[in-house]
């Protein structure tokens, strides 16, 4: 009786050691979520609005109950140099699976080097890419009183950043918006809190298929 219950036992061992990979990979494979760093500037740090009323804040809000978190990065006034310099720590403290790009207004509104700018953002993008992370790229825009040959080289840049990464380059998130003077501030350049739950719905069409795990 003993050496039956004993074979009983080592053979329900073995079936459990056996069954415990497959466990495991269900295990994580039901746990799988997505994680979306915002490196941006102003435009979705919010800007003269509660954090509450920011699109990046009303987007979380959103995806409450769905796989996908948003960390929003993004601060006011960032330029291309300053994303840079911050970014191997955001990737070491949030571990994103990918990393939503909106950089480069700053530099552009500030005459830098549109060659520094594509330098910057090509390496914003190799380290995401190191890190794991999948990167999606947003174009922006400066207003046409840069001259044409800065604002094409300004546009262009985001172009050839993507094409030279394989990543996915976004059209400017605020071209209809910014035309129309109600759902813009004061200054012209920053959408007001109007425009934010349109600009949140716009993203979370838009991110959510390049995002969902």
């Amino acid at each position: 009786m003993f050496n039956l219950i004993s074979n009983s036992l080592r053979k329900r061992a073995k079936v459990m050691l056996f069954l415990l990979p497959v466990l495991l990979v269900s295990d994580q494979l039901w746990a799988k979520s997505s994680k979306l760093l915002i490196l941006g500037d102003s435009l979705s740090a919010g800007y003269g609005l509660t954090q509450a009323q920011s699109w990046v804040s009303l987007l979380q809000d959103a995806w409450q109950k769905s796989d996908i978190t948003v960390v929003n990065a993004a601060i006011s006034g960032e330029t291309t140099d300053g994303a840079l310099a911050r970014l191997p720590r955001l990737l070491d403290q949030h571990s994103p699976s990918h990393v939503f790009v909106e950089l480069g207004g700053n530099d552009g509104l500030q005459g830098h080097s549109i060659a520094k700018m594509r330098s910057n953002l090509s390496k914003i993008v190799e380290l995401s890419q190191s890190s794991g992370a999948t990167v999606i790229l947003q174009e922006m825009q400066i207003p046409p009183n840069y001259g044409r040959r800065y604002t094409e080289l300004f546009t262009g840049a985001y172009t050839a950043v993507a094409h030279n990464h394989n990543v996915v380059l976004l059209p400017f998130f605020l071209a209809d918006i910014a035309l129309k003077s109600d759902l813009m501030q004061a200054d012209g350049i920053h959408p007001n809190a109007k425009a934010q739950p349109i600009i949140a719905e716009s993203m979370a069409q838009t991110l959510q298929p390049l995002v969902a795990p």
